[in-house]
């Protein structure tokens, strides 16, 4: 979004003005043994290289590294040197001092390097990520699917049912606020970084594909064992979120050379949009700026390819092992959109499938490897319609993350060694206050909004059963507000011609509130708190609620970091059992 242009300059500014010797990876990092990660000290200016001296625990850096590493005179575009090692490896678990000196210029970090069991709990992880999912998110789904009767809910969500919870920290290591990069780079290396980065840590050069790099979740698969990967997502499959189990960059918009990096790794099962990036430049819609064709790479090296729900559906018949599913050139649509109002791109994409069914179908292709299988499932849309505060859209996606939660949650009845977490990278600052009820007198809008016993209870129904309300702009509806906006018109309604666009941009540069949306009967003006040059609501730096259930689930509990929640995942694999 258009936000991340600001947090990208902000990212690049702070990188710069580093002062003292940057060592990667960072003070009390923690490093899953074995794994492959660069080394890198920056120091603060030019040093010469029989000045420079680092030792962990004591030791040359070189004896406990594997090897040496390559001292750089002066790096590219920076008035300073740098080490650099490529791929070291701490082999044995403990406790690390790493203490670099060059001149005056000295760092001292701390490492915690861990082993696993040496006997797996879980045979399969399946990661659910609810972009953006906040409490809000969770109660509008409960109180939109099954209702709510003289103050108990009328039925139960999936992610009720889960038995281990934990607050999860979400900031990045260089500010308290957070992207989707960042947030699930951790929970897919272990290791945090910084707002826009991707299993990177970012440092100070310019070139966005160079950073120290840290092992991801699907390189530790690869080198430890033969696992299947696979990943499911309403974003582009380039996006930040899915991008993170297999990439390496500092700027999460990189999807072209993202998609290089996920071809280079190969995940069994990939289904969600971004086909726009895909297609060589000569095909109309790419977005490459190159020739390569990766929809041709992918179907030459065994993928199946599908490109609407009935193709999916196909494939996952046809029993055809590898599927490459791009439904969209984009992200794909809104549940809200796709299955009941046809608006947004649902005219150009018809046959987009949902979340519940992707998740279906990668189940069924991924448990075929007897070693077993990682599957991250990502509910995107929570979070693009969290942005433009389109929170029925939100709502509606929070309870088809949920639907297919209950799928893979009904897989582990039947596979028990199957740990299950459902977790946000992040969350939205929003809330439920009451309700707005159109029966009541006035042309005031926000004279119909209940709040406390006035509130009373919303009137949607499910006569259908199937999890959604029939219908969305019923007479007493939820009353959802954002702590955090653009100018903007309040309506007060669901959006029923199409998503939100509450803020563009003025002849300044600024964003101001949409006039579309002016002479909506009972629309009024919000003057934003946020700055005028931020389009949509923005991330909150509240913790994030995770919860799971099956082997290994136990370890959640309290207040963690993301970064620790790899360390759950991998100690379930035993990816790192003792030496013997």
């Amino acid at each position: 979004m258009r936000i991340f242009a600001a947090a990208l300059a902000a990212t690049i500014c702070l990188i710069g003005t580093a002062d003292a010797a940057n060592v990667y990876p960072i003070d009390r990092a923690t490093i899953l043994a074995g794994s492959a990660f660069d080394f890198k000290v920056e120091f603060a200016g030019v040093v010469k290289p029989e000045e420079v001296s680092i030792t962990i625990n004591g030791e040359p850096a070189a004896n406990i590294l594997g090897k040496d590493y390559a001292f750089i005179a002066k790096e590219e575009g920076v008035d300073a040197s740098a080490v650099l090692l490529r791929a070291a490896k701490v082999v044995k678990p403990g406790q690390y001092t790493v203490e670099v000196k060059a001149g005056n210029d000295t760092k001292t970090v701390h490492w915690d390097v861990y082993g696993t069991p040496d006997t797996p709990k879980a045979k399969n992880i399946i990661f659910f990520l609810g972009d953006g999912m906040s409490v809000a998110h969770r109660t509008g789904a409960r109180l939109l699917s099954k209702g709510m009767t003289e103050g108990k809910a009328n039925g139960r969500l999936a992610m009720d049912d889960l038995d281990y919870m934990a607050f999860i920290g979400t900031s990045s290591t260089n500010a308290i606020a957070t992207d989707s990069a960042n947030t699930m780079s951790a929970h897919m290396t272990g290791h945090k970084t910084a707002v826009n980065a991707l299993g990177v840590y970012a440092d100070r050069t310019k070139d966005p594909l160079d950073d120290p790099r840290v092992e991801n979740i699907t390189e530790a698969l690869a080198r430890t064992g033969r696992k299947s990967v696979g990943i499911v997502t309403t974003a582009e499959v380039e996006d930040a979120t899915p991008a993170a189990v297999v990439a390496h960059t500092r700027l999460r918009d990189r999807k072209a050379e993202i998609v290089e990096m996920m071809f280079a790794l190969k995940p069994e099962v990939v289904l969600g949009g971004g086909s726009a990036y895909f297609l060589p430049k000569s095909t109309p819609g790419s977005k490459r700026k190159d020739d390569k064709d990766f929809i041709k790479s992918f179907t030459e090296s065994g993928y199946t390819l599908a490109t609407d729900a009935a193709a999916l559906q196909a494939a996952g018949q046809a029993n055809a092992g590898k599927i490459l599913g791009l439904f969209h050139t984009g992200n794909m649509d809104s549940v809200l959109d796709r299955k009941f109002l046809k608006k947004g791109t649902v005219d150009k994409f018809p046959d987009q499938p949902g979340l519940v069914d992707m998740t279906k179908v990668a189940l069924a292709q991924l448990a075929k490897n007897p070693d077993g299988f990682f599957l991250m499932v990502e509910g995107a849309t929570i979070d693009k319609m969290s942005h433009p505060l389109d929170w029925d859209r939100a709502l509606y996606d929070t309870i088809e993350f949920d639907q297919a939660l209950r799928v893979a949650m009904d897989f582990a009845k039947d596979h028990p060694d199957t740990l299950v977490i459902a977790t946000p990278d992040h969350t939205h600052g929003v809330s439920i206050i009451g309700t707005i009820d159109d029966d009541k007198p006035g042309e005031d809008m926000r004279e119909k909004v209940g709040v406390y016993a006035a509130a009373g209870f919303p009137n949607y129904t499910d006569t259908d059963g199937d999890g959604y309300p029939d219908k969305v702009d019923v007479s007493r509806r939820l009353a959802v507000f954002a702590n955090n906006f653009p100018d903007y018109y309040e309506t007060w309604r669901p959006k029923l011609n199409g998503p939100f666009d509450p803020a563009i941009k003025n002849e300044k540069g600024e964003y101001v509130a949409n006039a579309a949306y002016k002479d909506v009967p009972g629309a009024v003006l919000r003057i934003g708190n946020i700055p005028r040059s931020t389009d949509t609501a923005v991330h909150a730096v509240d913790d994030g609620i995770l919860q799971a259930s099956g082997p290994g689930a136990e370890a959640f509990k309290g207040y963690m970091e993301e970064s620790d929640v790899y360390r759950v995942l991998v100690d379930a694999f035993a990816l790192a059992p003792a030496q013997k």
